[in-house]
């Protein structure tokens, strides 16, 4: 595939940090996706040997052993794991989610404690918000972490938990007032090493990401140290969870943008290759128009995007936008990769093809991070 132009938010420093990812990733996990998606999960030395190069935690600051780079050095890792087709290793969850709920709201003894390990990939990191009964309703939420002199006891369970499988650092969304529904909630950290009443149930089998572990985790009397609280105060976990999810919502966008760009360039590709009734099947006229089409999508899901990353860098990013970028570029992304599979023929539909991992790996996109649904509901508020 062509290289993509360089995005107004990016600079040479960014670009190097892309080039480092990309050499990675092809070389270190591309080669390895079949067997981690029979497997259901990648190896665990590889969060060690991303750790190493300094891929993990990238916009987290130095002081606590990051990149000190921005969320432009997470969206570039993003956007190399599409263009290498190796999206197994969960860094989006580890690095550009669980990592800033330690750095935004952890104490600074906590951000010392943890974000070092989780920068290394000693610690691999989840949250743990979705229950088998509550899905986008978190404050609903059954889990309950109550404290007992010194320590939190935590019950309850949790389901569609990424990086769930290997993770040993999980931040549990939990009531920690069970009477009270969002004002009761708090972010509860537990290292799962060793952690008696702590255990995991299936490495889920979804439709696609088949290398991405994706768990059920189950909390009999758990036992961590209060000091385990994200902050200082219970009670704030809903806050934070709000505050936090307009940056996960573009980190689903960014992946979405660079689906739609990979699926155009492909089929470009095979479209010109592949011939039909004596001639390439891009020269069909349906062909031209359908690739017209999905070109002008990614070219105007680009510049949204772009627009988006460049106010969250300056902390501009509001939430009605962010859940626009969510659900608009998700939806785009799955149409996209119908139609583009849809011009392979028959061959779009065997696995050995990129399009069929890219449509059904898209499916969930419109899923997670809340439904887009979800998104509509948040914009109409903002009217």
């Amino acid at each position: 595939m062509c290289a993509a132009p360089r995005p107004s938010w990016s600079d040479d420093d960014i670009e190097a940090f892309r080039d480092l990812a990309h050499s990675f990733l092809a070389k270190e996990c591309a080669p390895h996706e079949e067997r981690w998606g029979e497997q259901q999960h990648i190896d665990r030395e590889i969060w060690n040997k991303a750790g190493a190069l300094g891929l993990l935690c990238p916009s987290i600051p130095t002081e606590y052993g990051g990149g000190g780079g921005t969320f432009a050095h997470e969206a570039v890792l993003m956007e190399e794991q599409t263009r290498t087709m190796a999206p197994s290793l969960g860094t989006s969850v580890h690095s550009t989610i669980v990592a800033h709920y330690v750095y935004g709201y952890g104490t600074e003894e906590q951000k010392q404690k943890w974000l070092p390990r989780l920068a290394s990939g000693e610690l691999v990191g989840a949250i743990a918000m979705t229950e088998p009964g509550t899905g986008s309703d978190l404050q609903s939420i059954k889990t309950k972490a109550i404290r007992t002199g010194d320590e939190y006891v935590i019950d309850g369970s949790k389901t569609f938990i990424t990086n769930g499988y290997l993770a040993n650092f999980i931040i549990v969304v939990a009531k920690t007032d069970p009477e009270n529904a969002a004002k009761g909630i708090s972010l509860v950290v537990v290292e799962t090493d060793d952690l008696d009443g702590f255990s995991r149930g299936r490495v889920l089998k979804k439709i696609g990401q088949h290398g991405q572990d994706t768990a059920e985790l189950f909390f009999d009397g758990v036992r961590v140290p209060a000091s385990n609280l994200i902050g200082t105060e219970e009670g704030q976990g809903f806050i934070q969870l709000m505050q936090q999810l307009p940056q996960e919502r573009l980190a689903i966008a960014v992946a979405a943008v660079a689906a739609i760009e990979e699926s155009l360039a492909h089929t470009v590709k095979y479209t010109k290759d592949r011939h039909a009734f004596g001639k390439p099947v891009f020269n069909f006229q349906n062909t031209k128009f359908k690739l017209a089409e999905v070109a002008t999508t990614a070219k105007i899901a680009r510049v949204f995007l772009d627009d988006c990353i460049v106010k969250h860098i300056n902390g501009e990013l509001d939430i009605p936008t962010a859940s626009m970028a969510k659900w608009w570029t998700t939806q785009m992304q799955c149409d996209v990769a119908d139609e583009c599979l849809q011009l392979f023929g028959g061959y779009g539909y065997m696995q050995e093809y990129p399009i069929s991992k890219m449509y059904t790996d898209s499916r969930i996109q419109k899923i997670y991070g809340g439904t887009n649904e979800i998104m509509k509901e948040i914009i109409s508020r903002f009217l």
